[in-house]
């Protein structure tokens, strides 16, 4: 399986991460021109060596009409922007879908972490650092490199914060940023030594948005390395290291874990809440059977498939988000066909399937996210979609 690890032993950025993962990408400077000719107002990118500790690895500059934003200095004459500003100027870049999408929904999570922290609703929050057209630069750099790169499973490192306090727009501020701890509210964390912060709210987004889990390296075979590097200097090596390769797929006698538990007194509201963040948290699969309880009560049974070592996360974040009082485990073998994605020439252009293959069996498909961009942009149904493709 193609898969993407992250390592944040010092922290994250938005510009680290897209750093180390223009490192893995084949054509870094086709790249970089595409994102300078998105059309963002006096946005220009640039990539340059840098060396931390006496690792050679990638520094991302993102200017602003000619300025550069540095991590000590707040411009607080920078345009502050709403939410509704920042998902007009992403609809208006000529972006895939699912790009649009993952930025979208990146910028939803940094304002619900600031109406969490500001006591606010998202509607009436004004982005500060994270708003300004650097930020967006970095947010839909790493977005469209996700996309490219198109690992079929990210699994990110615990997360160094760094410790102390960070001068921000609202005054002196404890590490990790309010809403930053909130953003990693479900993610491993630590502090240390280092004094400072490490990881920004946009990288935080990032991180949590795309990781599928979090843990320890897994066994892989490692194709590329990428270092994306930071600004500051430290008695660590402040970069963000991305290794992309191939763990061990789904083979065969693959181990899986499923987590269930009886509802009886939730709403569905509060239901697809839980839904969410076990999903976030690296759920492999979650779902919802109809249920006849004792004094024929009608419930739902909520089931979460995840692997072994997600388990005992999985089942701390059902007990937090549900009303049950327990949680029950059953650890099993399952049989699956490998997978991966592939770009391919169609008459609607390049678009991504997915492979699953496997003792004999190979099945393909449209990638959802592309095959909706089409049939949207085409005014045509899915189906006749998929006819014109051969499905």
């Amino acid at each position: 399986m193609k898969t993407l690890y992250l390592e944040c032993a010092m922290g994250a950025a938005g510009d680290m991460l897209m750093a180390a993962l223009l490192e893995l990408h084949p054509n870094p400077d086709d790249f970089l021109s595409h994102m300078n000719s998105l059309g963002l107002p006096g946005v220009s990118v640039h990539r340059e060596p840098s060396t931390k500790c006496g690792v050679c690895g990638t520094h991302i500059s993102v200017t602003v009409d000619g300025m550069e934003e540095h991590p000590d200095h707040h411009h607080h004459d920078h345009h502050h922007s709403d939410l509704s500003d920042i998902h007009a100027l992403i609809q208006g870049m000529p972006l895939p879908e699912d790009v649009r999408s993952d930025a979208a929904a990146i910028y939803n999570s940094i304002a619900a972490a600031e109406a969490y922290v500001h006591g606010t609703v998202m509607e009436h929050i004004h982005f500060h650092e994270v708003g300004t057209l650097d930020a967006v630069a970095d947010v839909i750099g790493v977005c469209l490199l996700m996309r490219e790169l198109a690992p079929e499973r990210v699994i990110v490192s615990p997360i160094h914060v760094g410790s102390g306090q960070v001068h921000c727009a609202h005054g002196i501020l404890p590490v990790p940023a309010p809403a930053t701890a909130w953003l990693l509210r479900d993610a491993p964390i630590y502090g240390g030594s280092v004094h400072g912060e490490l990881c920004t709210p946009t990288g935080a987004a990032l991180l949590t948005h795309f990781a599928h889990s979090f843990g320890p390296i897994p066994a892989m075979s490692v194709h590329a390395i990428g270092y994306g590097m930071g600004t500051k200097d430290f008695e660590s090596a402040n970069c963000i290291r991305a290794l992309l390769g191939e763990s061990a797929d789904s083979a065969a006698n693959d181990q899986i874990v499923r987590l269930e538990c009886n509802l009886d007194d939730m709403t569905g509201e509060a239901i697809g809440y839980a839904f969410d963040r076990l999903f976030e948290a690296g759920a492999l699969d979650v779902f919802v059977q109809p249920i006849q309880m004792k004094k024929n009560r009608p419930g739902q049974l909520l089931s979460v498939v995840c692997a072994p070592g997600d388990a005992d996360r999985l089942a701390r974040l059902m007990l937090l988000h549900t009303t049950t009082l327990g949680v029950r485990r059953l650890d099993m073998a399952r049989y699956a066909l490998s997978r991966r994605i592939e770009v391919r020439s169609t008459p609607f252009g390049e678009m991504r399937f997915k492979v699953a293959e496997g003792d004999g069996v190979c099945k393909c498909k449209p990638e959802y996210a592309d095959l909706e961009s089409v049939a949207r942009r085409e005014g045509k149904p899915l189906s006749e979609i998929l006819n014109r493709l051969g499905f």
